[in-house]
């Protein structure tokens, strides 16, 4: 039987824990930016328009009058919520965007972000 012994995770010498700090606040930089940053969703050729920022509050809807059919609320139902879709798409690509550009890797932003919506798999259906 012979003795192991773990990897020892200094053996190259210690981190440069000043280069993580700067990372860190690196990203809690860019995530700052990315929550601030206010998107518009448009539909119907923009009868319909949504603005939302990166923490998906919703901060004005704009209805074109030409949009409203007293006779079939069922169109303007399908742009705002085509509106909405497009918004946190674009939210989604954002921040996708901000983290592949913190080197992060594929993290899954769309349970996180749409789901919490109630939006579902914007990747079909669009």
């Amino acid at each position: 039987m012979t003795d192991q012994q773990p990897d020892n995770p200094f053996a190259g010498g210690m981190p440069d824990l000043g280069g993580l700090l700067e990372s860190a606040q690196q990203m809690m930089a860019n995530a700052q930016a990315a929550a601030e940053e206010v998107v518009e969703g448009v539909a119907g050729g923009g009868l319909v328009r949504i603005e939302v920022d990166g923490r998906y509050e919703f901060h004005s809807v704009s209805i074109d009058p030409k949009a409203v059919d007293p006779d079939d609320l069922t169109i303007l139902e399908d742009l705002i919520l085509a509106a909405l879709r497009d918004a946190a798409v674009q939210l989604q690509k954002r921040q996708e965007g901000a983290i592949a550009g913190m080197g992060l890797g594929d993290l899954d932003l769309g349970s996180a972000g749409l789901g919490a919506l109630g939006l579902g798999d914007q990747s079909e259906g669009q």
